[in-house]
């Protein structure tokens, strides 16, 4: 049978992964040790049900989808059902928010999920007038339509937030013009920390607005790299963890190394210190 190394070898190195924060006996202890499915999603394109068999045998049991390849939601969930997975989260593109929004939760609801995460905004649209401001409105939007349905909206940062557009920094106008209780972040750690921008500033200045946090590493240059190879100080960042509200943590760029062997429960390396 494929174990995790020779499985995980399929995304060419580029390994993404979740770990969710759940409370036991230990507020800091982190339990279980996802997989985000567009890691595999060439593999799941060619057999669906059959990678998240793989992936349940490995050990994982929390994915988080990014496409189900023309499956229905029922049938996805009836897949996740029968393999013990489970999926609290997923990504979801812009132009989703608008008339395809209610069907979008509805299929988000029927697979169990409690966030949606929108993690891009195309180029084109982030040049038109008032774009963040109108970003924000949709998102407001978004957020309470997704409230009736017991799911939290979340954006999802990159780098392009922390430019300055007239004299304000994008990320800064979600925050203000959004609805704290409609709309939370996923703080991408590693596109924050690239554009120079600081992520414990943000939780104190912001406290409780970041359920989720994407983990991954930079190389000296600037590049992605492994968690734990880099320069990031991820020991700072999590110690205000109770600050910020995280719930789950999101870690790319793992290599087979940091993990943690299959069957365990453990977190990888660079988590033990939480």
């Amino acid at each position: 049978m494929m174990d995790r190394r020779s499985f995980l070898g399929i995304a060419g190195g580029s390994i993404v992964l979740s770990a969710t924060r759940r409370t036991d006996a230990r507020a800091d202890r982190i339990r279980d040790i996802g997989v985000q499915l567009y890691t595999v999603r060439h593999e799941l394109q060619r057999d669906f049900e059959g990678t998240l068999a793989k992936i349940a045998d490995i050990g994982y049991r929390e994915v988080e989808f990014v496409e189900l390849f023309g499956r229905s939601p029922g049938t996805a969930r009836a897949m996740l059902d029968g393999h013990g997975l489970i999926s609290p989260s997923s990504h979801v593109s812009y132009d989703t928010l608008g008339d395809r929004w209610p069907a979008t939760l509805e299929a988000a609801a029927i697979l169990g999920q409690t966030f949606i995460v929108c993690p891009w905004i195309d180029e084109q649209l982030r040049h038109q007038p008032d774009a963040w401001k109108r970003a924000a409105e949709t998102f407001n939007r978004a957020g309470e339509a997704s409230k009736t349905f017991g799911i939290q909206f979340a954006y999802h940062n990159h780098d392009f937030e922390f430019t300055l557009d007239k004299g304000k920094l994008p990320y800064d106008t979600i925050l203000a013009e959004c609805d704290p209780g409609l709309v939370k972040m996923e703080m991408d750690l590693y596109w924050i920390t690239k554009s120079g921008h600081d992520p414990v500033g943000y939780f104190e200045r912001h406290p409780g607005r970041f359920p989720l946090v994407h983990v991954k590493d930079m190389k000296p240059n600037g590049q992605i790299a492994d968690v734990g190879s880099g320069t990031i100080d991820f020991e700072r960042i999590f110690a205000r963890s109770k600050t910020a509200g995280i719930r789950a943590l999101v870690a790319g760029f793992l290599t087979t190394m940091n993990l943690a062997k299959p069957g365990t429960k453990k977190a990888p390396v660079f988590l033990s210190s939480l």
